[in-house]
């Protein structure tokens, strides 16, 4: 399987029908410009992104960064696209039985029968939105460990947003033995219990989903999309010249991580 080497995170170069006939198992994670640019300053997110199984462009920002880096990504499979694929590929697969986790309170229960309706079987088998923090709640989190092994799912998609979804995928893991499939999915519940609307095809295709996004909801992501994701770009720059540094170069024992090399050069393995 070919990756390519954006800011030394390994990026599978899969379309999205090639991602779906060989995840039968595992964890996938879509990286956009939000989370590179997290994971600069992050040391526990960017171990745990290492974990992921897949990990799949999430950004049309992304691929033509890719393209200016010489190593061009084939295609954005955003968790919002990935998803709905997702269940209408598996749709006559009993095996596949999804619980739903994120979103406010009865979003997800919404997101769940639009689905089901639309597959015509419950293929969604539980959904829950959680409380804001419940990350930081061991004993919300038991709770929600022992809903989802009750649902008998076997495939959990989480959308409580970056880091959150990803970090809750890596820490309990372990403990849903049932769960084949793991799946980070951002915003995407919101989008199929519509309760938010996804920018028009045009834009997203442009790469100016940010900024639909942006004038839809300013007071919360007007900081993201204009005070920290540019650094995205002067990060591009010096990879593209051979001078960007992983930034925890220091801790690579720790990480198992390699340290400070530039490449941009795709990498089959």
């Amino acid at each position: 399987m070919s990756r390519v080497n954006v800011l030394n995170l390994q990026i599978d170069n899969l379309t999205t029908e090639e991602l779906l006939q060989r995840l039968d198992s595992g964890v996938v994670f879509t990286p956009n410009v939000d989370h590179l640019v997290k994971l600069q300053h992050d040391p526990e997110f960017l171990e745990v992104y290492e974990t992921a199984d897949f990990r799949v462009c999430d950004s049309k920002i992304l691929m033509y960064a890719s393209r200016f880096l010489g190593c061009p990504l084939r295609e954005k499979i955003s968790g919002s696209d990935l998803f709905p694929a997702f269940y209408e590929y598996h749709r006559q697969n009993e095996d596949i039985k999804i619980f739903l986790l994120g979103a406010r309170e009865g979003v997800a229960a919404e997101a769940q029968r639009r689905i089901n309706e639309k597959v015509g079987r419950n293929i969604v088998v539980g959904a829950h939105s959680p409380s804001f923090g419940f990350e930081k709640d061991p004993e919300e989190c038991a709770q929600i460990i022992e809903m989802i092994k009750a649902s008998g799912a076997t495939v959990l998609a989480v959308g409580v947003g970056a880091p959150k979804q990803e970090k809750f995928i890596s820490q309990y893991r372990a403990q849903l033995p049932t769960i084949k499939i793991f799946l980070a999915i951002g915003a995407t519940i919101d989008f199929e219990a519509g309760n938010v609307s996804r920018a028009p095809k045009l834009l997203s295709e442009l790469g100016l989903e940010w900024l639909y996004r942006l004038l839809a909801e300013p007071k919360r992501l007007w900081r993201r999309y204009l005070l920290e994701d540019p650094l995205f770009f002067w990060l591009i720059l010096q990879q593209r010249f051979n001078f960007y540094r992983n930034p925890f170069a220091k801790q690579e024992s720790s990480f198992s991580i390699e340290a400070g090399y530039p490449r941009s050069a795709e990498v089959t393995g």
